[in-house]
């Protein structure tokens, strides 16, 4: 193993960011594998959980900016994955549905996915996973409130 400075593996926001870089090489990978972005899964995640919604929606479900927005549902809509139709109570806007094939492509980045949660969690057993879990999000749900 590489020497790092000790002073360095006792920082929380060192430990994080080089766990953050290893689980993004991983989640490409697995994206990658079936032709797709992290905005991708971001989407058709939304739309399946929240059904159909218009591209100012799904930006702020997905915490993404409109113009990402925009370019990763050309993708998918190009893909067959999601299709639009102009909103009937505003024909300036558009709503996003998820297509059968978007659900089948979701359901395949799941299945990539859950094999990368476990690769990255590998040395932890159940009962930590749960711990690691709840203390990540109750840090994200602080932070995302300051």
């Amino acid at each position: 193993m590489e020497k790092i400075p000790a002073r360095l593996t006792v920082k929380p926001t060192w430990l994080l960011t080089q766990l953050a870089v290893h689980a993004h090489r991983l989640s490409s990978g697995a994206f990658a594998t079936l032709g797709g972005r992290g905005y991708h899964y971001r989407i058709l995640a939304a739309l399946d959980e929240f059904g159909p919604a218009s591209q100012a929606d799904l930006g702020r479900h997905c915490t993404m900016d409109r113009s990402d927005v925009v370019a990763a549902i050309n993708e998918l809509a190009d893909r067959g994955f999601v299709e639009r139709t102009p909103d009937p109570a505003d024909r300036r806007r558009n709503i996003v549905s998820l297509t059968a094939a978007g659900g089948a492509q979701l359901r395949s980045i799941e299945r990539e996915l859950d094999t990368v949660q476990e690769r990255m969690l590998e040395p932890l057993p159940d009962a930590d996973r749960a711990v690691l879990i709840d203390l990540l999000t109750r840090l994200l749900v602080h932070h995302r409130q300051g």
